[in-house]
């Protein structure tokens, strides 16, 4: 097993006196030093949200020891808490339907090392992009989906979530609405991107809607996952100006390119550990 060498704290609870002098001794008495560190108290909720970045400097310490010897400091603040091994890669899972510009982009991404991260699946309820998954040597499940075979469908792909040992699902343009029962099953572990900014224009034909309605601004938003269809926490939202020349092309072309981006802020983000639930938003320390 490689030596631990730098840890990710990341943590919220009620904003109050000590916490940060307690976090720094902590951290201290355990001879890490601090390579990083972001702080923000939200005066609406009283929150207060903390991620860390420390080099463990050859010190010995593991990640199980490092857990343990911090709960009783996270229960006396009750903390919401997580602490990783930066160097860990997390493993995502793919999700897409048939538009590619999102698989392609993060699959570059990986390819390239920016995002460090494991790939060993993609899954579409269609066979349009196996070539592309194939180009990059990554396995690709078909699983098609019916309204009928919908319960099935997403039993499968849970089974490679746990197979697998999943830490985030990546929703790369995949247009299927996810049951409750995935949901559920992996709270604030799924990212959508949607083509738009939430709230926006509904149902069909978002890019004639947006350009019936002359708009100047579009844009795309990434967000976690909830029950309510597209009304979970949002991470990243990217936008672009266009003028009264740009037609529905033009607009959903702008569009893929701001998809394509918000979707990997907020992917590369979130493996990172710098997302922080706030209730219905988010923290996110970029």
């Amino acid at each position: 097993m490689a030596e631990l060498e730098s840890v990710i704290l990341s943590l919220s609870c009620a904003d109050q006196i000590g916490i940060v002098h307690a976090v720094t001794g902590y951290l201290v008495e355990r001879s890490l030093n601090i390579a990083e560190s972001q702080q923000f108290g939200d005066p609406d909720t009283g929150r207060f949200f903390l991620r860390v970045q420390a080099d463990t400097g050859g010190s010995g310490a593991t990640i199980e020891g490092l857990r343990r010897d911090f709960g009783p400091l996270a229960d006396r603040f009750a903390m919401t808490w997580e602490l990783h091994d930066a160097g860990r890669r997390p493993v995502l899972l793919l999700l897409v339907s048939k538009l590619g510009h999102c698989l392609n982009d993060l699959l570059y991404r990986h390819q390239t090392g920016s995002l460090a991260v494991e790939i060993p699946a993609i899954v579409s309820n269609h066979p349009d992009l196996e070539s592309l998954a194939d180009m990059y040597g990554i396995p690709f499940h078909h699983l098609p989906v019916t309204p009928d075979t919908k319960q099935e469908q997403e039993a499968a792909v849970l089974d490679i979530v746990d197979r697998l040992g999943v830490d985030l699902v990546v929703l790369a343009r995949y247009m299927q609405i996810l049951t409750p029962d995935v949901v559920d099953r992996l709270p604030s572990r799924i990212i959508n991107i949607h083509h738009g900014l939430l709230p926006g224009f509904e149902g069909a034909a978002p890019h004639r809607q947006a350009f019936d309605h002359g708009v100047k601004v579009i844009g795309a938003t990434a967000h976690y996952v909830t029950s309510e269809l597209d009304d979970g926490p949002i991470i990243e939202q990217t936008t672009s100006r266009i003028d009264h020349s740009a037609d529905p092309s033009r607009i959903a072309a702008v569009t893929r390119d701001l998809e394509c981006l918000a979707l990997a802020h907020a992917v590369q983000w979130h493996v990172e550990h710098r997302v922080l639930r706030n209730g219905p938003k988010t923290v996110v320390f970029d």
